[in-house]
């Protein structure tokens, strides 16, 4: 498993961490910061999950007038890699 880190930007979590398997099938997402039992929630939802399927359903969820929330960065980070 190849191992990555993403700074984010715009949100109260300044680090995303996941692992990307053979597959492309990310996996053991965690975050520094932010809302941690909805970022736990998010992270088990994703799990074993492709940069695309995260892409497709969390690209573009903002929280409040940030233009972005850690959802939306998970989706970037995961992409950034594809």
């Amino acid at each position: 498993m190849e191992k990555f880190d993403y700074k984010t930007t715009g949100t109260c979590a300044q680090v995303i961490h996941f692992e990307r398997d053979d597959d492309k099938r990310i996996h053991n997402i965690s975050f520094e910061g932010g809302c941690n039992g909805n970022l736990k929630a998010v992270s088990k939802l994703c799990e074993g999950m492709t940069a695309e399927e995260i892409s497709a359903k969390l690209l573009g969820n903002l929280c409040r007038d940030k233009g972005t929330s850690c959802a939306d960065q998970l989706a970037k980070a995961v992409m950034s890699v594809y």
